[in-house]
C-alpha cells in the first residue's frame, strides 16, 4: 500500500500532480478498480445523515452498528466526519493507529467485533483541525475504500458529519447504488426542517431512504416514572408520514447514554437491557425488515 493514506495531503487530487494527465486516468482507472472490488464485498451499505448537528447522529450510528452486530452480522464503520472524527471515541479506540498487511490497512476492530475506520487514526494530535476543501475529502474517502482491508461485509454504516455538503456527495458517488440512508432527527421543529432538507437531498442523490429516526424524544422521570417530553414528541414521525418515508422508531432520553459514549462503549453493549438499548434494537430490526422486503 502507499504511504498516501497517512499523507493525504500532499497525494491529493488536483491539476497538475501527474504530468500530463494519461497517467492520472490510468491511477485512477485503477483506484475506481479498487473501490468497485470493496464494495462488490459489503452487502448492505447505510448512511446516517442529519440536516443539522447536535441531534445524536453518531450515538445513532454506532448503537445501530452495534445492535447489528450483536444479531451476528458481520459489520464495518466508515466516520466520513473529516473534520469533527467522533467515532474512535465512541468506541474506545481513541489514540490507536491502524497497522498495515498484505499492503492494506488494517480496519481497528470495535467491541462486537466491528471494524473501524476513521480520519481520527490518523491524526496524532486530537486539537489540531483538519482544514482540507472538498476534493482532499474525496481522496480520503477513495482510500479508505480502496486501502483498506474490511473484507466481507453484511452491513456498512457510514456517519456522515451534518448537512449536505462535500461529504455525502462524495460518498453516494463512490458507493454507488443502492445506497441506503437513515435520518436522524429531533421532536423540535428546528431539526426537523433540516431533516426533510437531508430526505429529500438523498432522494436527489439517488440514496433509498430507508426512513427517519427521532432521537432524544422523552425523558423517563428518574423520581415518579413519569414522560417528560424535553423537546416535544412525534415530530419524526410526522416528517416521515409526510415525506412519505417509513418511521423508523424513537429513542429516548436517558443520561447514561451520554456516559456510554464518553467512556467508548455503545448504550447497546454496555446496557442491553436498558430502555434506550431495546429502542435502538427496534430500529436495527426495522431496518433489517425494510432491506429483506426490498429485496
Amino acid at each position: 500500500m502507499s504511504q498516501s493514506l497517512g499523507n493525504a495531503p500532499k497525494d491529493a487530487v488536483g491539476p497538475g500532480r501527474t504530468g500530463c494527465g494519461h497517467e492520472a486516468h490510468g491511477a485512477d482507472k485503477f483506484t475506481d478498480d479498487l473501490v468497485a472490488a470493496t464494495v462488490s464485498m459489503i452487502k448492505y451499505r447505510i448512511v446516517v445523515m442529519s440536516g443539522k448537528g447536535g441531534v445524536g447522529k453518531s450515538t445513532v450510528a454506532v448503537n445501530l452498528a452495534a445492535s447489528l452486530a450483536a444479531l451476528g452480522k458481520q459489520i464495518g464503520v466508515l466516520d466520513a466526519d473529516v473534520h469533527g472524527p467522533d467515532i474512535p471515541m465512541m468506541f474506545g479506540l481513541q489514540g490507536q493507529i491502524p497497522e498495515s498487511a498484505t499492503g492494506y490497512l488494517l480496519p481497528l476492530i470495535a467491541p462486537g467485533n466491528i471494524r473501524v475506520m476513521s480520519m481520527g487514526f490518523l491524526i496524532s494530535d486530537r486539537d489540531r483541525p483538519v482544514a482540507w476543501r472538498g476534493p482532499l475529502k474525496h481522496r480520503l474517502f477513495q482510500q479508505f475504500l480502496s486501502e483498506v482491508e474490511w473484507g466481507p461485509l453484511d452491513y456498512l454504516v457510514i456517519d456522515l458529519p451534518p448537512g449536505t455538503g462535500d461529504e455525502p456527495l462524495s460518498i453516494a458517488q463512490l458507493l454507488g447504488k443502492p445506497l441506503w440512508a437513515v435520518i436522524v432527527t429531533t421532536p423540535q421543529d428546528v431539526a426537523l426542517l433540516d431533516s426533510r432538507k437531508a430526505a429529500v437531498f438523498g432522494r436527489e442523490m439517488d440514496m433509498d431512504v430507508l426512513g427517519i429516526v427521532e432521537n432524544m424524544s422523552g425523558l423517563t422521570c428518574p423520581y415518579c416514572g413519569g414522560k417528560i417530553d424535553l423537546f416535544k414528541v412525534g415530530g419524526g414521525e410526522q416528517a416521515a408520514r409526510e415525506l412519505g418515508v417509513p418511521f423508523l422508531g424513537r429513542i429516548p432520553i436517558d443520561p447514561e447514554v451520554v456516559g456510554a459514549g464518553d467512556e467508548g462503549l455503545p448504550m447497546v453493549l454496555r446496557k442491553p437491557d436498558s430502555r434506550v438499548a431495546h429502542a435502538f434494537k427496534k430500529v436495527a430490526g426495522s431496518i433489517m425488515e425494510a432491506l429483506g422486503n426490498r429485496e
